[in-house]
């Protein structure tokens, strides 16, 4: 009979957190309006109404039944979701300060320590984006310097898709290779060749990473602590991150050993040198730790997005073969044999249109990274707490009906207007918005533009011959490159 007591205590704690998950925060007794969103069960809270391999379908089709701003419970974290491109922008960028706040996600806890860019707060974040983005800048992000990189690299993209001599292969591998290379470039001076098993060791390590961190398993680890305890992703998914800072370590130790002041190479030794500058301050954020966290981050964040996202191009415009003969003519008529540029940009509307639709389709980081508030805020009338989880859901935004029409078809003349010119597209934010936007944006619409034009100045793209359905459907993973499969690069001359 001993087991009674604990069992009616146990019963008791399950009903106390039953009947407090259905308080959303707000004051009932204010002119406040209550947030809407679903009855949450003790524990699991609304978990068991999503799908958790698509997770952010599931918020959606949530926003069609309780509106553009609602509460959820996934586990024991208690969100607020925000859909739509209008409410998105409103929080993101009008009340930019209000939202810029990064909440405490465990996986992202256990790989960076609290340290770094993406999943650090406070000062510590902006000192670290402070440098990053006036680091990566003076190392050619946005300027010829980088663009030079970018296209010897497309070089050597292009020399390998030859040697497949028109057979059917997959890409994956060697475009994830590929922009590891720019970001190798970037962070330490120097690439691999494509023989060094450790290039493709990199990409394939941020490449499994990824897909486990997006996986069930470790949403759940994330949202239910018991999970925690139990086998699961995070095991595997710390492996690889253990193996990949080893590396990140080895080499920016080489680079200290090396380091000159006054002829600083790379990223790392720029960091190198701040610190060493600021080494008797015990407040300096210039420490090892932010440097293998930064590093971390730029490894991984720079590498699937765009690699995924030139996936999906070559795919998509293996479907439509005459949406890709339009691009060549363009390309024909603008560059001919020439070296691609980023100036050729403003003079190719119609590749233009299609690399911004690729994105918008791709929809590469649907979730978007969660935000935090850093304030009590009235928001639409209603209130968010200070330090209230906030998921501003990107797939909302660039699918959203009100902006784009029939949002789930691939079309790039939504870029053009009647005369074949460029338009802007308001609710175009792949890269998110606000504080938190992606650092690295600017580089990736440089390797987009010039990779994408490079390889169809080359090569015709289509499906392997007797295929005559290419599966044009997303993969699981924090990020959704396209389902792996082969495709066929036939030499244009």
């Amino acid at each position: 009979m001993n087991w009674i007591i604990p069992v009616i205590f146990l019963v008791a704690f399950l009903i106390f957190m039953f009947i407090k998950s259905f308080n959303n925060g707000t004051d009932r007794s204010s002119n406040m309006k209550i947030i809407p969103g679903p009855r949450p069960l003790p524990i699991i809270g609304n978990l068991h109404m999503m799908d958790l391999r698509k997770i952010h379908k599931s918020l959606v089709e949530m926003s069609e039944i309780y509106g553009p701003i609602y509460r959820i419970h996934l586990g024991n974290i208690k969100a607020v979701v925000l859909s739509g491109y209008e409410t998105v922008k409103d929080a993101l960028v009008n009340h930019a300060d209000e939202f810029s706040e990064r909440p405490v996600v465990q996986i992202f806890e256990d790989i960076h320590h609290g340290f770094g860019i993406a999943f650090s707060r406070g000062n510590n974040w902006k000192t670290m984006r402070r440098f990053t983005l006036s680091t990566l800048r003076d190392f050619g992000m946005g300027k010829r310097s980088l663009e030079e990189r970018i296209a010897e690299e497309c070089r050597f993209l292009i020399q390998y898709f030859e040697l497949q001599k028109g057979e059917p292969f997959n890409v994956s591998l060697v475009l994830n290779s590929t922009v590891t290379n720019v970001i190798t470039s970037v962070v330490f001076g120097s690439r691999f060749d494509y023989d060094n098993p450790l290039l493709f060791r990199l990409a394939s390590l941020v490449n499994e990473t990824l897909k486990l961190i997006g996986s069930p398993k470790t949403l759940l680890y994330n949202m239910v602590p018991a999970f925690r305890f139990l086998p699961g992703d995070h095991k595997p998914i710390m492996k690889n991150i253990y193996e990949l800072q080893s590396f990140l370590r080895k080499t920016f130790l080489d680079h200290l050993q090396k380091l000159d002041r006054d002829d600083q190479r790379s990223f790392t030794d720029a960091f190198l040198v701040r610190q060493q500058q600021e080494k008797e301050d015990p407040n300096s954020y210039f420490h090892d730790n932010n440097l293998i966290s930064v590093l971390t981050t730029l490894l991984m964040a720079g590498t699937e997005t765009t690699a995924g996202t030139l996936r999906w191009g070559l795919l998509l415009m293996a479907v439509y073969p005459e949406i890709q003969s339009k691009v060549q003519e363009e390309i024909e008529r603008v560059i001919g044999t020439a070296q691609p540029r980023i100036e050729h940009r403003k003079q190719m509307p119609y590749t233009d249109a299609i690399i911004h639709e690729i994105q918008r389709f791709a929809n590469i980081v649907p979730l978007n990274l969660p935000h935090e508030t850093t304030v009590d805020i009235t928001f639409k009338g209603y209130f968010i707490p200070k330090g209230t989880y906030i998921i501003p859901l990107l797939e909302s935004v660039l699918r959203d009906k009100t902006q784009f029409e029939k949002p789930n078809e691939f079309d790039p003349q939504r870029f053009l207007d009647t005369d074949g010119k460029f338009v802007k597209q308001e609710a175009f934010m792949p890269f998110s918005a606000g504080r938190r936007i992606c650092l690295g944006a600017t580089l990736a619409k440089m390797e987009l533009f010039l990779f994408f034009v490079g390889l169809f100045q080359k090569f015709t793209f289509h499906p392997p011959p007797g295929v005559t359905r290419t599966n044009v459907l997303p993969d699981t993973g924090f990020t959704t490159p396209p389902q792996s499969q082969k495709i066929c690069a036939v030499p244009r001359f």
